[in-house]
């Protein structure tokens, strides 16, 4: 199956989100922020990132941008997880390169199935 970075601060939410898509069939790597998530991206090369918006030391935004100038990040396809639905957060983690925004909270065996379509969307499965 593919390789898959999440990085979510709340350890619980990663843990779930781990569990998930291991179960899954998924090699998944986790981190707890931002940075974390920087420069694992870069040295794991995942097939895709689920990341929260929320999170210390470098935001999900943040990060997503920090991706996406990056030449060995920039075509990784990015996901944000988040409780905050308002439209200007999509908007603006759109803006900053994400390719999907998925709402929190999700039933386990949704955000298994919405991962699968969109690796199939990107052509990593």
């Amino acid at each position: 199956m593919a390789k898959i970075l999440i990085a979510e601060d709340e350890p619980d939410i990663r843990d779930l989100v781990k569990f998930t898509l291991s179960y899954a069939g998924h090699e998944v790597v986790a981190v707890g922020n931002g940075a974390e998530a920087v420069e694992a991206a870069r040295i794991e090369q995942p097939d895709l990132i689920l990341m929260d918006v929320r999170m210390p030391r470098m935001t999900g935004y943040e990060a997503c941008a920090a991706m996406k100038a990056d030449p060995l990040t920039s075509d990784i396809p990015v996901v944000f997880l988040s409780a905050k639905g308002q439209e200007a957060e999509i908007q603006t983690g759109l803006e900053m390169g994400a390719a999907e925004y998925l709402l929190k909270p999700f039933a386990p065996m949704e955000l298994s199935q919405r991962v699968n379509e969109l690796l199939q969307k990107f052509g990593k499965l």
